[in-house]
């Protein structure tokens, strides 16, 4: 390779000697090699020098033992000249590097076909029509691939180029938790789902829906605790269950984000509106548009863009906001009970389960998404301190708290007045009216609003992070994995779903795709329960083919049976004759993981208690609430899905084979590189993979 060097001043070698290069051992050489490459670093201004710059080569030359004038820094050292006046040209043997420019000399604006679509396959009209053709090969290689704990630890985590900081404690991640998980909901989908199912029972239906949630509290914080990047359950899937689906978790996560941001936004204009006693329309532009894009609102994309560029600016400084916006809605949320069970009385509870059981579970299916948000928190172990202590701490820390909050928040509401008597829109605002304390319905509404605020800034900090580290598999454009330098966020995936979610939130927020997000997201809670079980049962190399058969066998045993239970269920509730069947097939391979599969892994420092049974009732818990869900949700879903395999099959296949098989230009190189120099270029992500616990107990299983 042509290595050219101008005649500006190339930083020192101080260290080239050619006394005892050959004696010195290849160990000692390659150490030898990260030193010179680390004082380079130091006197290049505090810029960080890139493997790949002429610089960088030029002093691994300096500690090679076969030529001394191959060396241009060493003649400076030396008082030599080089071999010419002006410049020096220097052969070297290496394979020339014809990937993209060193990532420290370029913009992080940049814009390009190559920042786009880098891989091979997208070249050229060719060059796709050949990777098309190849389509079925290919699908078939990326679903039998999967990745491992230490790609998604270290190759992926560097094509961002840099690294997030790792700023946050166990502290932030509790509040994260409140500012994710408390939102509006619990002021709405109390009263009606008391009023309309459940009755006084609603406590219960809050009782079952924390217990589902923290089922899969359980999975996400194993899981974020022995792969602490961001990508959260699109990692785990990627590593357990293999590309195919991790993708449907990855499109089913950006279309969660954009809708749900845009939601919450219009939401949030409609509270504001209640607070100054306006109609919930009041604020938002009339227009000649189709019924239900016709109301234009402004606000909602004010908000987003400002949740967003805190999100841009800070992790940290995020954090500190959200506390103390959380903190605010706690103070609002200890006045209700307070204030309620102050105008309480027991005789309110009685009947206390006036639709049966089956008004306690559909009820349960329903306010199981006030506790929606949780996952957020797994996408941000990247930027924690100590994972492994930090995430258990904050993930089942905030979500215990939470359950204990709603059921109380339930039972207040339930002992203020008849369940007859409950509003179903605005059930605290009326029942504090009922007793005497109109103005109460200002402090609801506040709470409200702050809740949804923090609810839209944390889910800017966590959608963003999650489709980072799907851009980094090359799912979606790898420009969106980028973090800025400086910030140590990663901007344009921030500004990627808040864009979209803005330009939704301005003319509708597509009520009619709620029902789709609840389906998709119990559909990804079932998946991560499913690839826990996975990890600890099967690991390539460890397990026999008799042994994982076994696990596939009796996988299917515990899905088909816990989907046949949410039918039923659908179909008959008042029934019970296929429970006697269903729920002992359920039981019986459950037991037939733990008695007939050998555990292959077991967690070093957090793990789920009672595998393979809290896992499996995980499965359980969300098809059946699944199945509460009504048919139309489920049409939408396959729809969805369909439209999301298209999209993989034309561009996300491709990309991610070239990607898996080194043909991407640069990408492959750069992993090489940064394997040999990880405590120079890639210093923070090394120490992250090296330094850690989490990662060193990651690695060493694979």
């Amino acid at each position: 390779m042509l290595i050219i060097i101008s005649n500006t001043e190339a930083p020192v070698c101080r260290k080239c000697s050619a006394s005892a290069s050959h004696t010195q051992t290849k160990r000692k050489r390659k150490k030898k090699k990260k030193n010179q490459i680390t004082k380079l670093q130091k006197r290049s201004s505090h810029k960080v020098i890139n493997p790949h710059s002429d610089i960088s080569k030029a002093a691994a030359a300096c500690s090679s033992p076969h030529s001394i004038t191959s060396c241009p820094v060493h003649h400076q050292s030396c008082g030599r000249s080089p071999p010419h006046e002006d410049m020096a040209a220097v052969e070297t043997p290496e394979k020339p590097y014809e990937g993209k420019p060193a990532a420290e000399a370029r913009s992080y604006w940049r814009w390009h076909k190559e920042d786009f679509f880098p891989e091979p396959s997208f070249a050229s009209w060719a060059a796709y029509r050949a990777a098309l053709a190849a389509t079925p090969a290919r699908f078939r290689d990326r679903f039998a691939g999967r990745s491992t704990d230490a790609d998604e630890l270290g190759a992926l985590r560097r094509r961002s180029e840099n690294e997030m900081r790792r700023c946050l404690t166990w502290w932030d991640l509790t509040w994260f938790g409140f500012g994710s998980v408390i939102g509006a909901g619990i002021f709405v989908l109390t009263g009606q789902e008391a009023h309309d199912h459940a009755g006084p029972a609603i406590v219960l239906s809050y009782v079952a829906s924390g217990l589902s949630a923290m089922l899969s509290v359980f999975c996400y914080t194993e899981f974020a605790v022995e792969i602490p990047v961001a990508g959260g359950s699109f990692a785990y899937l990627r590593v357990e269950l293999g590309d195919v689906a991790a993708f449907i978790a990855a499109a089913n996560l950006i279309l969660e984000s954009i809708i749900g941001t845009a939601a919450v936004a219009r939401s949030w204009t409609s509270y504001l509106a209640s607070l100054i006693n306006k109609p919930a329309s009041a604020l938002r532009i009339q227009t000649s548009l189709a019924e239900g894009y016709n109301e234009l609102d402004p606000i909602a994309v004010v908000v987003i863009a400002v949740t967003a560029t805190l999100a841009i600016l800070s992790a940290k400084g995020t954090s500190r906001v959200n506390w103390v916006a959380s903190a605010v809605h706690v103070l609002v949320i200890a006045f209700v009970i307070v204030a309620g069970f102050l105008h309480a009385k027991t005789s309110n509870l009685t009947p206390f389960m006036p639709h049966g059981v089956p008004g306690v579970f559909r009820a349960a299916a329903i306010v199981y998404f006030a506790y929606g948000g949780f996952d957020n928190i797994a996408t941000m172990a990247e930027e924690t301190k100590n994972p492994s202590r930090d995430i258990p701490l904050g993930l089942l820390g905030s979500m215990s708290v939470i359950t204990a909050i709603y059921c109380v928040m339930a039972l207040v509401l339930s002992m203020m007045q008849p369940y007859t008597a409950i509003d179903r829109s605005a059930a605290y605002s009326v029942a504090f009216s009922n007793v005497g304390m109109r103005w109460a319905q200002y402090v609801v509404a506040l709470g409200a609003l702050k809740g949804m605020t923090t609810v839209l800034l944390v889910g800017a900090l966590g959608q963003a992070r999650y489709t980072t580290h799907i851009a980094r598999s090359h799912i979606i454009p790898p420009v969106f994995a980028l973090v800025h330098p400086r910030t140590g966020t990663p901007v344009h995936a921030t500004v990627l779903i808040a864009a979209a979610g803005a330009c939704i939130g301005l003319f509708s927020s597509l009520d009619v795709l709620s029902s789709l997000l609840s389906v998709s997201t119990l559909f990804i809670f079932m998946m991560m329960a499913t690839a826990l079980l996975v990890r600890r049962y099967y690991v390539r190399g460890v397990t026999s083919r008799t042994h994982a058969r076994r696990l596939v066998a009796l996988l299917a045993v515990v899905i088909g049976s816990s989907a046949g239970i949410a039918a039923y269920w659908g179909a008959a509730p008042e029934r019970w004759v296929g429970y006697t069947v269903l729920v002992p097939a359920w039981a019986a391979g459950t037991l037939g993981i733990q008695l007939l599969v050998p555990a292959a892994r077991a967690p070093k420092v957090w793990g789920v208690p009672l595998v393979p049974w809290l896992p499996s009732l995980s499965i359980a818990t969300n098809l059946f609430l699944m199945g509460s869900l009504g048919a139309q949700a489920f049409i939408r879903f396959g729809v969805c899905t369909a439209i999301m395999l298209l999209y993989y099959v034309l561009v996300g296949l491709h990309a991610t084979y070239d990607v898996a098989h080194g043909a991407c230009s640069g990408d492959d190189v750069d992993v090489e590189v940064y394997a040999d120099a990880a405590h120079v270029d890639d210093a923070k992500a090394a120490a992250a993979v090296a330094a850690t616990a989490d990662v060193e107990r990651a690695g060493a299983k694979i």
